[in-house]
């Protein structure tokens, strides 16, 4: 017997047709006599054919279970990821407390500013740059609390009049805020012990050279010579 061809996807409608014309053929050859027969297989074939159109039946749903289990824990997913923090909100303002400390940082952040730049205006030369120290207020913003500006008080080699003007410079620049601070005194009386050995020695410098232009050639060559 020849067997019929089910292909996955096929339509019932479309295949009955050709049982029917199959159970004929089979009729047409047995006769009367094996008409039962030829019924019982016809039976069998088309048994056979609906339980493989309710396998691809099954097979779809499971097809279609299987797609929307895999979308539900795709969603699933979705909805377990951890939500982003908030962003924070630009119009808070800040408490009566907050504005207070504010208000004194900023008026800290000018007072620093103005100190260190005296300083580093006044020390010229002699100053390096302004640097300061930073405190985050409550609105996020950096004010200055704290500064300083480096001066150089060493005398100038071999030059004890250098040295004299030098340190005029170096402590009016100490001295230079409204409200110097012990560290700024501590430099000015340095720039000070300075600017007096530096006047002694040219002082005793002077005085050699007054001496040396009173003494007769002769002994001034046997002075210089010495020397």
């Amino acid at each position: 017997m020849e067997a019929v061809s089910f292909e996955q996807g096929a339509d019932w409608a479309a295949v009955a047709p050709l049982i029917q014309a199959r159970q004929q053929e089979m009729a047409a050859r047995s006769g009367g006599a094996d008409r039962g027969a030829v019924q019982m297989s016809a039976l069998g074939e088309r048994l056979k054919l609906e339980r493989l159109q309710k396998e691809q039946q099954l097979s779809g749903l499971r097809s279609v279970e299987a797609r929307y289990d895999v979308r539900t824990a795709e969603a699933a997913q979705g909805e377990a990821k951890p939500a982003s923090p908030a962003p924070e909100r630009a119009d808070v303002r800040p408490t009566e407390a907050e504005q207070e400390q504010i208000k004194a940082l900023e008026a800290r952040d000018r007072e620093v500013r103005r100190h260190e730049q005296a300083h580093a205006a006044v020390g010229g030369q002699f100053a390096g740059p302004p640097t300061y120290t930073y405190q985050i207020g409550p609105d996020g913003r950096r004010y200055a609390v704290g500064g300083a500006v480096s001066i150089d008080v060493s005398p100038v080699p071999g030059d004890p009049a250098a040295t004299i003007e030098k340190m005029e410079v170096v402590k009016a620049a100490a001295l230079a805020p409204a409200s110097p601070s012990a560290a700024d005194r501590q430099v000015a009386a340095l720039a000070t012990a300075q600017r007096v050995q530096a006047m002694a020695e040219l002082m005793a410098v002077r005085g050699q050279d007054r001496m040396s232009l009173m003494m007769p050639a002769g002994e001034r060559a046997t002075v210089d010579k010495r020397a």
